[in-house]
Formats: C-alpha cells, structure tokens, sequence
C-alpha cells in the first residue's frame, strides 16, 4: 500500500498516493459512487474518501485494480522471491479464502474474484491481501455492532498491525485524514473496542477453521519466516 511499488505507479500516472490507493484497492466494487467506496472502506472520513475517488476518476477501475495487484505482485517477489515457503502459503490460504462467507466483506469478496499469478511469490501475497481484507470487513461490521464510530475505534487501540509498524491510534487517525482535535477515548469506549478485537478474532477463527491444527501452526511458521527476511 505505501511500497516503492505503488509510488512508481503514482508517479507514471500522475495520481496522488490516496487517489490510486482507493481506485486500486477499492475498484474492485465497479465504478459507483464515493459513498459505496466509504461504507465499504469504513475508516477513513468519507469527504477524504470522496475526493481521493474523484480525483483519481481518470484511471478507470478496472485498470486501477490491475495496476494495484501487479504492484502486490511486485513488491512480493522483491520482498520474499526468496522465500522457499511461498508455494505452501498460498497452497494453505487458498482454502481459507475460497471456503470464507463474503457476507459483510465486500472488498474481500471482490479481491477474491481477481485471477490469482501462478509464480509462488506473487500468488501468496495476492491471497495474503485477500485475507486481510476478510478480516477488515469482518471488523469493520464488530465496529459497527458495538456502536462505535470508526474514529473512536482508530483512536481506542495501539495499531500493531499497520503498514507504519506500531502506532498508537491518534496518529492512526491522523494517517487516514480525520480532521483534528481528537477527543480522549474514555474507559468504556476502550473496553468496548477490546471487545471488538475479540469479535474479529473469533469470526476469523472460523474462516480458519478449514485448516487443520498442524496446518495453522505450519502457515504461522511460514508467515513468521516470510516477515522476518
């Protein structure tokens, strides 16, 4: 998402690094309006939403999907072409992904629909975004049920997972563009953003559940070995 792979692409096309994130990453819902883009992406404030999708309108969808996963697959093969274990990470998403409900995921079922690369590298990232994005929608419907907002659950939480490392969630919120000043989540809006992450969890488990126990512990194993090279 923020790779030297994706600024070339900005750079060649003359896009600002939010307009092809949304156009690629979220082309995969068709040409619609900026409010289909926001009730799918969730967390960012849908004004910033509108004007990233607008003003990337030039580079159609369909294109901005395919330039969006070849920069997937090139930063796979520059960061983990060496990685042996490649073949089976993506031999062990692949039923993850295929047998998961799209209910309430619609990035993860559009990004499922995308054709896989056959080269290992490139075929295992592809289906990592996938997965990530089963889990985005999934939390994102935990958010919701809880009644939060996604503002006070990006400020609720440390961010352990994020392509800037660990990040505490002000700064979180400041990335995707809500506007300042940020109020101080209290005690219960912390205890509830706990739950949620305990929510998603569970509902990832069960997307996971195809795989056997040995077969978990071997994809952690590989995934580990992949984020550390």
């Amino acid at each position: 998402m923020i790779s030297r792979e994706a600024k070339a692409v900005c750079d060649e096309y003359g896009l600002g690094a939010r307009e092809f994130y949304f156009r690629g990453r979220c082309g995969v819902l068709g040409e619609c309006d900026a409010d289909v883009v926001t009730a799918a992406a969730v967390f960012f404030p849908p004004d910033h939403v509108r004007q990233s999708w607008e003003g990337g309108r030039e580079l159609p969808v369909e294109r901005a999907v395919e330039l969006y996963a070849e920069a997937c697959h090139a930063w796979a093969r520059r960061k983990l072409g060496g990685h042996d274990g490649c073949a089976r990470i993506a031999e062990l998403l692949q039923p993850v992904a295929d047998n998961a409900s799209p209910a309430g995921a619609p990035l993860f079922a559009g990004w499922r629909a995308v054709p896989l690369p056959d080269d290992p590298p490139a075929r295992a990232v592809q289906l990592m975004h996938v997965v990530r994005e089963l889990r985005g929608g999934l939390h994102a419907n935990a958010v919701i049920a809880a009644g939060l907002h996604p503002l006070e659950a990006t400020l609720a939480a440390e961010h352990d997972g994020t392509p800037l490392g660990q990040r505490q969630g002000d700064m979180i919120a400041r990335f995707f563009a809500w506007p300042e000043p940020y109020a101080t989540p209290g005690p219960e809006i912390v205890a509830r953003r706990a739950e949620v992450e305990e929510t998603t969890d569970a509902l990832m488990a069960e997307a996971f559940s195809v795989l056997s126990d040995g077969e978990s512990d071997e994809l952690i194993d590989l995934l580990r070995l992949g984020h550390a090279r």
